[in-house]
């Protein structure tokens, strides 16, 4: 087991990108169509039509002109599914991401192109980072001569996430690479969900062979390749930019407490400190001022956590291979058999009997795809 995965894993001392009491303003249910950048030119060199795939989810290739516009995130997320397997391409959200540069991200990356440092400018992503995807929570921890990047996606229920997740850590590794040097590469690459048959493509553009079945998505970077200072350029624009992102962060858009709580509760079950306290800590709001907004909604703070950790189980004995007793540990149980008798209570059968059945399920689906 590496160093930085030793007792007291993760790290205390870590920033949270998405994870304050307006976390998802801008709605964690849409995304910037920016993410779809290169969608349409990649389809068309693979041979297939683009806008069948995107009719498929009810999306027009139109709305992909402006990158600014808002598009619902599991339109997104199916439509890469769906174009991975119609295309047989395991390793599609990957050849999205090569082309993707720091401008990918848009005004933010004004900012971060003037950070003094790598890690500065990771810091300013995580600040600014429900303006870009607010369905993505970004958690740094710095764990000695290792800085961990995690990546958590919110869960869309009963659809498989496989090259969401690999495009979120691609990109990030996409952004790093131009703020470190061309010729980086992290430390560890890890994915929570298995292999793909072959993993040469992935070995290729990571530049390091990633590592499947793990207990996260993102990357383990050395600390000095992201303290590495940067030179500075354009100071005037990146402050007007900043204005302009601290202004656009304080517009009210409605945010759902729902939402907000789900992101934060993504970030601490694994670390076993998801508490209502805890929760209500991170948002910037006293317990009772969570309580009443969720009350709000018609949940309970116990009804949202069981939900996140219902959708949590699901994706983890769907698409990995985890022992069930590290599922467990990753949402947030001490102990296996008190996961046990929660999962039994919220599905009515055993973990193990619930992953042999998805299986089963995922192989029939299979064979009904095949022409």
């Amino acid at each position: 087991m590496p160093a930085w995965r030793g007792p007291g894993w993760p790290a205390r001392n870590r920033r949270c990108g998405g994870c304050d009491d307006a976390a998802v303003k801008h709605g964690s249910d849409f995304v910037r169509s920016g993410s779809l950048n290169g969608y349409v030119d990649l389809v068309r060199s693979l041979g297939r039509d683009p806008n069948a795939f995107l009719r498929s989810v009810g999306l027009k290739a139109k709305l992909l002109e402006d990158s600014e516009m808002l598009v619902p995130r599991d339109a997104v997320r199916e439509l890469l599914e769906i174009t991975a397997r119609a295309t047989q391409v395991e390793d599609f959200a990957l050849r999205l991401a090569a082309p993707r540069r720091l401008s990918t991200l848009g005004p933010v990356s004004l900012v971060m192109r003037e950070d003094p440092t790598p890690r500065a400018a990771l810091d300013t992503l995580c600040r600014y980072l429900r303006l870009v995807n607010a369905s993505l929570t970004i958690l740094v921890e710095d764990a000695g001569s290792v800085v961990i990047i995690r990546e958590d996606l919110q869960p869309t229920p009963g659809l498989s996430m496989r090259q969401s997740e690999e495009l979120a850590v691609g990109t990030m590794f996409r952004i790093l690479a131009e703020l470190i040097g061309p010729q980086w590469r992290p430390q560890e690459v890890c994915f929570a969900h298995r292999p793909p048959q072959d993993v040469s493509a992935h070995r290729a553009f990571f530049r390091r062979t990633p590592k499947f079945n793990q207990e996260f998505n993102g990357l383990v970077c050395s600390a000095s390749d992201l303290s590495m200072p940067r030179e500075s350029g354009d100071q005037v624009a990146a402050g007007y930019a900043r204005k302009f992102l601290e202004a656009d962060l304080g517009v009210d858009r409605s945010p759902s407490a729902q939402q907000g709580c789900r992101q934060v509760m993504l970030a601490l079950l694994p670390n076993g400190t998801c508490t209502a306290a805890e929760v209500a800590r991170l948002l910037r709001v006293d317990r009772r001022t969570l309580h009443r907004r969720l009350d709000a909604e018609g949940l309970t703070f116990m009804r949202l956590l069981d939900q996140v950790r219902s959708d949590l189980a699901k994706r983890h004995l769907r698409e990995s291979d985890l022992p069930i007793s590290e599922v467990a540990a990753l949402l947030g149980f001490a102990r296996p058999t008190g996961f046990s008798h929660w999962f039994r209570g919220v599905f009515g059968c055993s973990a193990s009997e619930w992953r042999s059945q998805a299986g089963r399920d995922q192989a029939i689906a299979g064979l009904r795809r095949k022409p």
